[in-house]
């Protein structure tokens, strides 16, 4: 099938729909054109700790969706499936540090870990206290075609809304990526594709998924996941998933829990919620209590047909975070 999408010219689409971002979203961020980043209006605050992440564009709203007041104070935009280059991270770290620090939050993929480093290690350079933290939560696989390790996902967002209100609060460097470090160590992610996706300078489908078929444990760019399985029901589908990130993650009897259900770009809403109460039930059953959750497409694989799952065991010291106010394109509560 020919490739159907709303596009000008492939190559200038992650350029034009940056433009389209802040032209929606102006009284929360700007678009820095030259480096292409998306930055919050309220950066640099001085004394703040300033968070900022990035990678590969495709995954909307990640990362650019979480700019804004409580959450990220910028994002680096790399081409489709591409991480950004070391000096689009660099402009990032020096426009948003307020003199407190700036914590890089980095999904564990070989290009953005290696470019993050670079940029960290400029911005010392220069005089500017950066913390990276690198981001594994995804149970599917050890290594993948994008990374060496684990793949960072889901976990990803729930990092950046949480350590975001710490740093809003006034916590100190050290504090800051220590909680984006606690989330990622108690928080596991696992993803089932019914679908690929076709990236628009390619025009054809990264994989193809036979009718009646789905990919378990796949990643955000289309990579293969564990293996290939005969298309289950939605109940199936959460036992599975349920089972990868409970085994893993371990959380303590009687745990709370926030519960992510993501999800891929293509999936409706009604086919999420309904993922959503069958993951709960069989969380519920295994004597866990889900306390807060999330239900929606924010880390996407353009139009993927797919959901992921992260749980996170909380403490009282995370829920309070998560439920601190935030104000960005994508969530937004207590403001």
């Amino acid at each position: 099938m020919a490739m159907r999408k709303f596009l000008n010219d492939p190559e200038q689409l992650v350029k034009e729909a940056l433009v389209g971002v802040e032209l929606a979203h102006s009284d929360l961020l700007r678009f820095d054109r030259e480096n292409q980043l998306l930055i919050s209006k309220s950066a640099p605050r001085q004394g703040k700790v300033a968070l900022i992440s990035g990678g590969g564009s495709g995954h909307e709203p990640l990362h650019g969706g979480f700019v804004g007041v409580g959450m990220l104070d910028a994002a680096c935009a790399g081409e489709v499936f591409t991480s950004p280059v070391p000096d689009q991270m660099l402009a990032a770290t020096k426009a948003v540090d307020g003199g407190a620090g700036v914590v890089h939050i980095v999904k564990n993929y070989t290009g953005d870990v290696l470019n993050f480093k670079m940029a960290a290690d400029e911005a010392a350079d220069e005089g500017i206290k950066v913390e990276a933290v690198v981001m594994d939560d995804d149970v599917a696989v050890q290594d993948s075609l994008y990374t060496a390790g684990r793949r960072g996902v889901g976990a990803t967002v729930l990092a950046e809304k949480i350590a975001g209100a710490a740093a809003a609060r006034g916590d100190d460097l050290a504090a800051v990526a220590g909680i984006v470090r606690h989330v990622n160590e108690r928080a596991r992610s696992f993803g089932i594709a019914l679908s690929s996706c076709t990236p628009p300078a390619s025009g054809k489908p990264i994989f193809d998924l036979p009718e009646g078929e789905m990919e378990v444990g796949i990643g955000i760019h289309g990579e293969p996941g564990r293996r290939r399985a005969p298309l289950g029901t939605a109940s199936e589908i959460a036992e599975l998933m349920v089972e990868a990130v409970i085994s893993d993650l371990k959380p303590a009897s009687g745990a709370n829990l926030l519960v992510f259900l993501n999800g891929m770009g293509g999936t409706p809403q009604i086919e999420l919620y309904l993922m959503f109460a069958e993951v709960e039930a069989r969380l519920s059953k295994a004597g866990y209590k889900t306390t807060r959750s999330l239900v929606g497409s924010y880390i996407t694989s353009l139009e993927m047909a797919g959901a992921s799952l992260t749980v996170l065991e909380l403490s009282d010291a995370t829920t309070a975070l998560w439920d601190a106010p935030v104000n960005t394109p994508a969530l937004r509560w207590g403001v």
